[in-house]
């Protein structure tokens, strides 16, 4: 199972994001998953940067691990031939690294022009046209769509990359699951996405993900969260997660405490032992990815205990 780490635009800015890459590569992590959002999911995280001038910056400050979105939604913020020209553009900054991961979006970012905020049944069409819309673009060739949500009137991409951009499509539910999996024809890979249900509902979307396509390629959070709320307290932010309590790294608690005589080493080896079990579960879930996610403001001592988990 390929372990990767989670980059978080809500929480930190646009300079400590490369850092952090740079940083996640050095350890030896794989991928690289990195949030797509307007507005921050509570203002104590204080940031949001424009995600692919962010991975501009990344892929000049890396070298071998790959990047993809966590998610990008081509729905209603941002038209998906706009982002067929962003994520060509990626793919050809970095050669062979780059994905894109799309979603169907969250009220919180997609509402800031005025346009209605669809159904989930309404947003999964409009995912699966603006995804053909894309993929036609990605060709190299005029593009003349008319489609029942989305127009494009004699568009060409001038910059492609020379492999088509791989497609990894979120599927929380077991609706977009199987729509992500009847799509296979289009070489989309499909995600789970780790949440309040935990390995037990990822067991549940795993039948549905194999519809339509021989092979799951799952993607897991680690330290999921659906909803944050972050409280300013004694200076210090704190964030709490929905769903539950992930073991203590999960949580990015203590990573950066020295363990003092025996019973801070002996709390140590237990924070190792119960990392190391819960990626196994994981694994032995029939994942071939784990994206490990700190919600904290530390990430260099993060990335230094998760080493171990990764080499």
């Amino acid at each position: 199972m390929e372990i990767g780490y989670w980059l978080s635009s809500e929480e930190h800015s646009p300079r400590d994001l490369v850092e952090h890459a740079k940083a996640a590569e050095d350890a030896g992590f794989e991928h690289l998953v990195i949030s797509d959002h307007f507005h921050p999911w509570v203002d104590e995280q204080g940031h949001s940067p424009f995600v692919w001038s962010v991975i501009g910056g990344i892929a000049e400050a890396t070298d071998r691990i790959r990047l993809g979105t966590g998610v990008t939604c081509p729905l209603i913020r941002i038209h998906p031939a706009l982002v067929a020209q962003a994520a060509a553009t990626s793919a050809a900054m970095m050669p062979g690294r780059f994905f894109l991961g799309v979603g169907t979006g969250e009220n919180l970012n997609e509402h800031i022009l005025g346009d209605k905020w669809p159904r989930g049944d309404v947003r999964l069409e409009m995912l699966e046209e603006a995804v053909d819309v894309m993929r036609e673009l990605w060709g190299g060739d005029y593009v003349t769509h008319r489609g029942r949500r989305y127009t494009v009137e004699q568009a060409r991409l001038y910059t492609v990359p020379d492999e088509p951009v791989p497609v990894v499509v979120a599927a929380a539910e077991t609706n977009a699951a199987r729509r992500g999996g009847e799509r296979r024809r289009l070489h989309e890979h499909v995600a789970g996405r780790g949440d309040a249900a935990g390995v037990q509902g990822r067991r549940r979307l795993r039948p549905v993900l194999r519809q339509g396509h021989g092979r799951v390629r799952g993607v897991a959070r680690g330290g999921p969260r659906d909803r944050a709320q972050a409280v300013a307290e004694h200076g210090a932010r704190r964030v709490a997660l929905a769903g539950p309590r992930p073991p203590a790294g999960l949580r990015g608690r203590g990573e950066d405490r020295p363990a003092r005589g025996h019973r801070g080493l002996a709390r140590a080896r237990r924070r190792r032992r119960v990392w190391r079990e819960k990626i196994d579960e994981w694994r032995d879930a029939g994942f071939t990815h784990l994206t490990l996610h700190n919600v904290a403001p530390e990430q260099r001592a993060f990335i230094e205990f998760a080493r171990q988990f990764v080499a």
